[in-house]
């Protein structure tokens, strides 16, 4: 894990923004500060200006989902994270939304968020097998018929964890060549994170 990671917390719960400032850094041994509010700000007031690697977005926030298309936008570089209380469709709109990752909101957070500081896709396994289980018109768009062999062995790296990084190495390109086929895979699953289509895998049986 590289130094000087910022995470900025979007939630209107004081207590959670809390206890990750002060859990966090203990947690990453200081790679990572976090600042946030509690007060249910305004998100893009919240983001800008503070240019942040990551946001978390708390999904009890009083915008909701919306909280996440707007950390997108105003903060494009940044990876956003969901926090849920284990809410399957509202899981679902966050990933559709733009989200990378879903964790655990509560005392829990800490070790899933360094899971995915290393660049893993993070979904707590009940809410991935409701995604899974769940049927809905993106999955029904996307059978396992429209995937060709390297299609679906990418798909199952993806699915299975693999970083950018593990995925260049198995599959003896460059990690710029794996993020342009894995942009590929998700407009051809018509999902828009590696987490979705790793619902997809799931629902298709590729895993």
């Amino acid at each position: 894990m590289r130094n000087g990671i910022k995470i900025v917390v979007v939630s209107g719960h004081a207590p959670l923004v809390r206890g990750l400032e002060r859990s966090i850094p203990e947690a990453t041994g200081g790679h990572a500060a976090v600042a946030g509010t509690g007060d249910g700000s305004d998100v893009a007031e919240l983001l800008r200006g503070s240019d942040p690697d990551v946001v978390l977005v708390d999904l009890v926030h009083p915008a909701g989902v919306a909280a996440v298309t707007t950390a997108r936008a105003v903060a494009p570089h940044a990876r956003v994270l969901a926090l849920a209380d284990g809410d399957p469709a509202a899981v679902l709109e966050a990933l559709r939304a733009g989200a990378s990752g879903v964790l655990p909101r509560g005392d829990e957070v800490v070790p899933p968020l360094v899971a995915a500081l290393e660049g893993w896709a993070v979904v707590p396994v009940p809410l991935l097998a409701s995604l899974v289980e769940r049927p809905g018109p993106q999955i029904a768009q996307t059978p396992a018929s429209v995937l060709d062999d390297n299609d679906r062995r990418l798909l199952r790296l993806i699915a299975t964890g693999s970083s950018t990084s593990e995925i260049a190495g198995l599959l003896h390109v460059s990690d710029r060549t794996v993020k342009r086929l894995t942009a590929a895979l998700l407009r051809k699953l018509h999902v828009s994170s590696r987490t979705e289509a790793a619902a997809v895998a799931g629902s298709a049986g590729l895993v």
